[in-house]
């Protein structure tokens, strides 16, 4: 079995299909999981997959939505 590989804000922001200010505002203020790892803050998308399903990123206003 191989470990799920850690990865950065930028990776979580293109597999979500939103910008990587909104991740860390989410880690902020909604709880994304996220850990720190030295000065970096790394994620596993399993993580994050799960944190969406449960409705971490619903859209109560915190003036972070995405627009198009």
């Amino acid at each position: 079995m191989s470990a799920e590989p850690w990865v950065t804000a930028s990776e979580v922001a293109q597999h979500l299909g939103v910008v990587k200010d909104t991740v860390y505002r989410w880690r902020e203020h909604k709880g994304l999981p996220a850990h720190k790892i030295g000065r970096l803050w790394k994620f596993q998308l399993s993580e994050v997959d799960e944190w969406v399903r449960t409705g971490g990123a619903g859209d109560e206003s915190d003036g972070g939505g995405e627009q198009e």
